[in-house]
């Protein structure tokens, strides 16, 4: 009877263990929700006020905010900067520094301004190193107006973490329980049932002991190994399908020897393609203009980046995305201007450059030749037949395994443009005859001949 009344212990302890799970779990779902609900309310809040302090601030004063975005962006941007200083002054506060007709008058023709002698217009252009600014007549007082709007707005704030929408915080607005404590509960649970398994195993085999039952022990088989060496039809075909996947496995992995497909290494200074090539359309050959007249397309000098980036020192906020932030694209700037010695305060170089130790990223064996010249200026083939849409990497990888056999199947899909191409005329015209094609492939043109990539 003490035996039957263990085992009645032992499956109630079970049924409290399961009931206890389901009780905590449900304890933790209620307890989460009023948490999310306070985050989201929190978050929709934030937007509401995000929204209200943009409708607010589309008018300023009597000028339209939009409109004069769009005339700083292609007028003054080059040169003036909202919140900071670039060839000229921060034009943020610039209606308290000056009155409206002063600014209206050194617009329209700043030289003409300092030429009739006013105190003002002397001081500034002094103050900029006698930097003449552009003289923009067209612009009537309501178009100064809008661009006045428009830099007065107050400069926007990053928008700041919601206290308690982290997952799996320990405290927050609707006090949750942490995710931990709730996989610590959940492991206790299950080694806990492990436990009670193990004790009514054990009381089992102690009541059969008891009442003189006898347990069957299961015959032993002979070992599997045994048994496959015995067979010598499955020994032979075995070892002919190891030695068929041992050649296949191993065929492969030769053949990916200095196949860097995929291949995407981290730069010492970020630089997007996407918001260069992308965004921005910046031409490929105006940074990797050696493409077009020689071998190479080159690595750009920090000057051709610096054409640009003297007067930018910081990313627009909408350029930023959910895994790169304004701040970290503002950094990265930062690095090129130490990197070539600029200092963007007194907009001066001070001679102390650093070398930027860039990773290259395609690598042809040295006994294939390949000319970008040949094939960008002569073929007129785009970057991106090669490079992949490079125009939309944030992160440049090499989008082609660029083997002999991908060249020559492209040679071989390739026709030769002759449009406006006089290089290839007259061979063109014999052979096609010789083929009887209208066009011809660059293989037909001798694309395919190993002297052409290995001399």
């Amino acid at each position: 009877m003490k035996k039957v009344i263990l085992r009645q212990s032992t499956s109630r302890q079970q049924l409290l263990s399961v009931a206890f799970l389901f009780s905590f779990t449900f304890l933790c779902f209620s307890q989460d929700t009023p948490q999310q609900d306070s985050t989201s309310q929190a978050m929709e809040n934030q937007a509401a006020a995000a929204d209200a302090s943009t409708a607010s601030t589309a008018q300023v004063g009597a000028g339209d905010a939009t409109a004069g975005k769009e005339l700083f962006n292609t007028l003054c941007a080059s040169c003036h900067k909202p919140y900071s200083n670039s060839v000229g002054p921060a034009l943020n506060g610039i209606t308290e520094r000056h009155d409206n007709d002063w600014i209206y008058k050194w617009i329209h023709n700043s030289a003409e301004l300092i030429a009739s002698g006013d105190a003002e217009a002397k001081a500034v252009y002094a103050e900029w190193n006698q930097t003449a600014m552009p003289a923009f007549p067209q612009l009537s007082e309501s178009d100064i107006d809008n661009i006045l709007a428009y830099v007065e707005q107050p400069k926007p704030q990053a928008p700041t973490a919601v206290a308690g929408s982290g997952i799996g915080e320990g405290s927050g607005a609707g006090g949750g329980v942490s995710m931990n404590i709730i996989l610590g509960i959940l492991i206790f649970v299950l080694v806990l049932l492990l436990l009670v398994l193990f004790l009514v195993n054990k009381t089992l085999r102690n009541f059969a002991s008891a009442s003189g039952i006898v347990i069957p022990e299961k015959p032993k088989r002979k070992p599997l190994y045994k048994s496959f060496v015995e067979n010598q039809f499955l020994v032979l075909t075995s070892s002919i399908f190891v030695l068929l996947a041992v050649g296949y496995f191993a065929y492969g992995w030769t053949m990916q020897v200095g196949v860097d497909k995929g291949y995407q290494p981290i730069q010492p200074i970020h630089y997007s393609h996407r918001i260069h090539a992308g965004d921005n359309e910046i031409e490929c050959k105006y940074c990797h203009s050696s493409a077009r007249t020689s071998k190479t397309s080159g690595i750009p000098s920090l000057n051709v980046c610096m054409n640009c980036h003297k007067a930018i020192a910081e990313v627009a906020p909408e350029t930023a995305t959910e895994d790169y932030s304004k701040e970290f694209y503002d950094k990265e700037i930062a690095k090129l201007y130490n990197a070539t010695g600029w200092d963007p305060a007194s907009r001066t170089y001070s001679g102390e450059e650093k070398p930027v130790k860039w990773v290259r990223i395609h690598n042809l064996p040295d006994f294939a030749y390949f000319n970008h010249s040949q094939h960008v200026s002569v073929a007129g083939i785009q970057c991106q037949e090669c490079h992949g849409p490079i125009e939309e990497m944030e992160v440049v990888y090499q989008n082609a395994p660029l083997t002999m056999g991908w060249c020559i199947n492209c040679h071989r899909e390739t026709n030769i443009r002759i449009e406006g191409n006089e290089y290839y005329e007259k061979i063109h015209e014999e052979l096609s005859k010789k083929y009887g094609v209208e066009e011809l492939t660059a293989a037909q043109m001798g694309g395919l001949e190993c002297g052409k990539c290995h001399y």
